[in-house]
């Protein structure tokens, strides 16, 4: 396990928990200013997870990591994923393959939100979930303190059959409200690439029907020939792929989630 775990990869983090009911998980922070939940991808929070939650920390956020999964600090490997993913898909506080339900994980993610946001002040929080987690800041937003929502790469409910590729991974119930909470301002930014079949292009065209100017997809280029040579495998947007110079897709899409959170949670004038 040594040889796959980071001893630097958490630099700079305070590591906490935090309990809600009878759930108690592992919670990394770093930075001030206002919360913005990062949600680690399959296989956990691994070195370029790190990595961008100290981007977020670097706009005057507190970036805070959940360990909702696997090992802080590993860095992934195919057998670590496959595991993880494994695992998870049985897990009933993760809704794999259910199309119209919220994942019951949300509401210990709400009650951390509301925590973070006592904590550390500003107008609300944020939350940035990717693969496995990346529809869960969309079951959050029926707490109104979420600010600024983003999806990144959503794959679940997995994308088995033509329903589940549509599919938002969240009840009736509370797509009113997320509803609700676009129609009084609320803005959604989600991003995949454009080969990506964990996270298909049906998702991304639901939420622009359900949301309209709402959602705002970023869809970076992973088709056969593109100009930067971006893999047709091409996965997570803002870690494994993160390629971190001007002008590059993936750079452009960090900037925009930055941004985003940004424009939500920061007084900039």
């Amino acid at each position: 396990m040594g040889r796959t775990v980071d001893l630097d990869a958490l630099a700079g983090y305070e590591i906490g928990e935090f309990t809600h009911g009878r759930t108690r998980r592992t919670v990394l922070r770093t930075g001030t200013g206002p919360a913005v939940l990062v949600l680690p991808e399959v296989p956990g929070i691994t070195p370029r997870l790190a990595d961008f939650g100290r981007q977020v920390a670097s706009i005057g956020c507190t970036a805070v990591l959940p360990s909702l999964f696997g090992t802080p600090g590993r860095r992934p490997t195919l057998a670590s994923s496959t595991r993880v993913l494994a695992a998870n898909c049985v897990n009933r506080q993760f809704t794999a393959f259910l199309r119209r339900r919220t994942s019951p994980v949300t509401s210990w993610l709400r009650a951390l939100a509301a925590y973070e946001h006592g904590r550390c002040g500003g107008p609300g929080v944020g939350c940035v979930g990717m693969c496995f987690t990346g529809g869960f800041a969309l079951g959050m937003m029926v707490d109104e303190r979420m600010l600024a929502a983003v999806l990144a790469q959503p794959s679940l409910p997995l994308p088995l059959g033509s329903r589940r590729k549509a599919s938002l991974g969240i009840s009736d119930r509370d797509l009113k409200v997320v509803h609700e909470r676009v129609d009084d301002g609320a803005c959604i930014l989600g991003l995949r690439f454009s080969g990506d079949g964990m996270s298909p292009a049906e998702r991304f065209a639901r939420l622009r029907e359900e949301f309209g100017d709402g959602f705002i997809g970023v869809e970076l280029d992973s088709s056969p020939g593109n100009p930067h040579r971006i893999s047709k495998w091409a996965h997570s947007t803002l870690t494994e792929e993160l390629v971190d110079e001007p002008g590059h897709p993936t750079r452009d899409g960090l900037d925009a989630v930055l941004g985003h959170l940004a424009d939500r949670l920061l007084d900039l004038e």
